[in-house]
């Protein structure tokens, strides 16, 4: 098993060793494909990553990050994470080969079914906290866990398998390091992503809690009108289970969630709390499971709240936030791909479109967190009474002050240059007199 930093991409052409098929999905700046093996007629998945052509570049996705992810990938393997085959360069994209997970999302295949009782949920959270049990026990934060990025390897089966997808926004913890960022899907980041404080692997224990209020009631716990609103509602942890959704859910399924959408990291519940969680634990034998359904009313607002309103397309590669910033200059990339033949389609308009959109959500982001920011300053100010009026006006008058004396400072600098100048002209007189005195005929032939 490679460790990160070690990642190969094979100089070969993907299409002499595999069949590519129909798109499954696309996101920012990959497409993932259905695909054939052609020495063994395996099916796969194959994810192109578009590459960032160069440094002044933001249109594609920097090639450590597409190493970062790789690298993570060369070191999983269990049931319920997506696995990685083979990977593949070319002169515009990385390739992944990875596991066909052909089975779709965890919430539509949920939002077909009349009723979920309680025991059917905690089967499915338990497969999720599985899996990430083993991501943690390596140190990796997955940092993008929603429901875009839980499949079903199989819906036929009896109990599908849960594959956790998508880790572009993955990242390796090392100890004692100092890792910020602000990334991820609002609706699902914690606390701690929103306040740009200190991540860790806390960050995947909030989004379960998410995950797991939403499967049992269909309803989202952050959810605002606007996207300020939801982050705003994350950092504050205002949430209530809304009787209209939890009037027959269990207390100890309330209890498990609250400890999950705990805004303190050190009071948050682990991942091996939260296996030896009663609700997780009990969930084979529970004694009120015919008074723990959720009904079909919560069933049609799963469907509701499934794919389109849960935002990014499965199977992304999004880079990190701060570089949508930068994103209004890479219109003229397009530009400069069409002048060199390539036609404008369909595919290229959406894709600017999706650029743009990203842009203006994180600007909203960016904008909520400087508003949050300054309300925590202000209060700051106001706690160690500090007047900042007071000191920006003192500043002011101690600045006017200097200035009135630099100016006087330099209207003495004027006036003796003025009076050394005209010393200088009359001695320049008096030596021309002098000369013309002691040398008439010598002054005379000079003019």
């Amino acid at each position: 098993m490679r460790t990160p930093g070690m990642a190969v991409f094979k100089q070969q052409n993907v299409e002499d060793f595999y069949e590519m098929g129909e798109q499954l999905g696309s996101g920012q700046f990959a497409v993932v494909k259905r695909c054939k093996e052609k020495s063994s007629g395996t099916e796969f998945a194959a994810k192109f990553i578009k590459k960032r052509i160069s440094r002044a570049s933001r249109r594609g996705v920097k090639r450590e990050e597409i190493e970062r992810e790789v690298g993570i990938l060369q070191q999983l393997q269990h049931p319920n994470i997506v696995a990685l085959h083979d990977v593949y360069e070319n002169r515009t994209d990385v390739v992944l080969i990875m596991e066909l997970v052909s089975g779709g999302e965890l919430f539509d295949f949920l939002a077909q079914k009349e009723s979920l009782s309680e025991e059917e949920a905690t089967q499915f959270i338990k497969q999720i906290l599985d899996g990430v049990q083993y991501l943690h026990s390596k140190r990796i934060a997955h940092f993008d866990l929603k429901p875009e990025n839980i499949m079903l390897l199989d819906r036929n089966a009896s109990l599908p398998r849960i594959k956790l997808i998508d880790f572009g926004l993955a990242h390796q913890i090392e100890a004692g390091a100092d890792f910020k960022n602000i990334f991820g899907t609002p609706e699902f980041v914690a606390p701690e992503i929103v306040n740009y404080e200190q991540l860790g692997l806390e960050a995947d224990m909030w989004s379960i809690g998410v995950i797991t209020y939403i499967l049992l009631s269909g309803a989202s716990p952050f959810l605002g009108d606007t996207k300020q609103e939801t982050l705003g509602n994350i950092s504050a942890v205002n949430y209530e289970f809304d009787e209209d959704f939890f009037s027959n859910t269990s207390e100890l399924a309330k209890s498990f969630i609250r400890q999950l959408l705990e805004k303190d990291t050190r009071k948050r519940m682990a991942i091996e709390d939260a296996l030896n969680h009663p609700w997780i634990k009990s969930s084979g034998h529970m004694e009120e499971e015919s008074s723990q359904c959720v009904t079909q009313k919560n069933g049609e607002k799963l469907k509701r709240t499934s794919l389109n309103e849960h935002g990014v397309l499965s199977l992304s590669s999004t880079t990190q936030n701060k570089t949508l910033f930068q994103r209004f200059p890479l219109l003229w990339e397009d530009i400069s791909l069409i002048q060199t033949g390539l036609s404008v389609s369909t595919d290229t308009s959406s894709f600017l479109q999706r650029d743009i959109e990203a842009l203006l959500s994180t600007c909203d982001e960016k904008e909520a967190w400087c508003k949050e920011t300054s309300e925590s300053v202000q209060k700051l100010l106001s706690q160690t009474g500090c007047d900042f009026q007071t000191m920006k006006a003192t500043r002011l008058l101690l600045l006017l002050e200097d200035v009135k004396n630099i100016d006087a400072s330099l209207g003495s600098v004027r006036s003796d240059c003025s009076y050394r100048l005209e010393q200088l002209e009359a001695l320049q007189q008096k030596l021309k007199s002098e000369q013309l005195f002691l040398n008439p005929a010598g002054a005379r032939s000079s003019f």
